[in-house]
């Protein structure tokens, strides 16, 4: 057997399908000007954030793991765990709230000064 027969596809319409607003493209130059575009200029904001933060070292406690411990913050709560988030992201590892400080997997001492001074922080301790 050979190849299926084909039907034959439909011709296209002579004319476009009914457009109703076809008409009104002809009017446009009749139409009022709008206001003009408002553009958003972006203040600079100065980022504020806590007046100092210690940066910490610790194994004890943890089973021979380090951890770098980022203490007085003076964060609220809620905006804790954003920038815990932020810096887990940043830094590549996992990290947890402990009461009020921020507890990074890992010796982080070097690189995390620099994402702290980044994110608002006036002064930073590594000890």
């Amino acid at each position: 057997m050979g190849k299926k027969d084909r039907k034959p596809e439909p011709a296209a319409p002579a004319a476009p399908f009914h457009n109703p607003f076809a008409a009104l493209a002809g009017q446009r130059e009749a139409l009022p000007v709008g206001p003009e575009p408002q553009v958003a200029v972006p203040k600079p904001e100065a980022r504020k954030g806590p007046a100092k933060a210690v940066v910490r070292m610790e194994r004890k406690g943890r089973g021979g793991k380090e951890v770098t411990v980022v203490e007085q913050l003076g964060l609220p709560p809620a905006e804790r765990e954003v920038w815990l988030k932020a810096l887990k992201g940043a830094l590549g590892c996992g990290g947890a709230v402990e009461e009020d400080v921020l507890v990074l997997q890992g010796d982080h001492r070097e690189r995390l000064p620099g994402l702290l001074e980044a994110r608002g922080v006036r002064r930073v301790v590594v000890g």
